[in-house]
């Protein structure tokens, strides 16, 4: 799974290209370009590649599942560089993921929230979290309908090992970059709704959104965090 082979050169060269187009991005938006993390999504690449992204200035890396995470950390420099847990995480795996990663972004039900901030509490921590949303409505993924998405950050609010940063959506797949396009409107509009609700202990500062097809039309519509994998790596095996 992780016998993928890399260009170092090419690794380099495309982490200073994602970084110059999310900064040209964000500037057309009005918007500054600090305020965007790109995350190099790492899913079956080896250490090396990993670490020559960090090493070319990424300062965010996102892993999908926590065996493949467990299986490569200790070759990981990570440095000043964060870890996110981006993939569907199983109630019995936060345990193993939660001593390693700073945010888990991907909660999607109150039983992994309790799960997670019971956790962390052991650690002697209060684990960031984003809550996904499925803004696409497809039955195949994960996420909390957007009309429910108000009850629910309600209820896990009160957990004291876990605290709800903002929100992370994975549009439908589309070559239709219009309708891609409203998927992020609606997404953003979505944050500014829960934002202005001011839900207590709740700090809806983050929306996670876009990826290597689309990542500048998402920091166009307020994305905080664009995750980035064949962009930087090149495509998967």
């Amino acid at each position: 799974m992780l016998e993928k082979s890399f260009d170092s050169r090419n690794i380099e060269e495309n982490v200073r290209r994602v970084l110059a187009e999310v900064e040209e991005a964000a500037l057309r938006a009005g918007r500054d370009p600090n305020e965007i993390q790109v995350m190099a999504v790492t899913k079956t690449n080896p250490p090396e590649a990993i670490n020559r992204a960090i090493r070319s200035g990424i300062k965010l890396i996102g892993e999908n599942r926590v065996q493949e995470m467990l299986s490569k950390i200790d070759g990981i420099a990570l440095g000043d560089c964060a870890l996110h847990l981006i993939g569907h995480l199983q109630t019995n795996k936060v345990k193993l993921a939660a001593p390693h990663v700073s945010m888990i972004e991907s909660v999607d039900s109150v039983r992994l929230a309790r799960e997670i901030s019971v956790c962390s509490e052991k650690l002697g921590k209060r684990m960031p979290v984003l809550v996904e949303v499925n803004i696409g409505r497809e039955e195949s993924k994960s996420g909390i309908l957007p009309e429910a998405l108000f009850d629910f950050l309600c209820e896990i609010a009160e957990f004291p090992g876990i605290s709800v940063q903002g929100l992370m959506a994975i549009p439908p797949i589309t070559d239709d970059l219009v309708q891609n396009e409203q998927f992020f409107e609606l997404m953003h509009g979505h944050f500014i709704d829960m934002q202005a609700k001011k839900i207590d202990n709740i700090n809806m500062t983050v929306l996670s959104m876009g990826m290597s097809r689309d990542y500048p039309l998402a920091v166009r519509h307020g994305s905080g965090i664009v995750r980035v994998g064949r962009a930087i790596f090149g495509e998967r095996n």
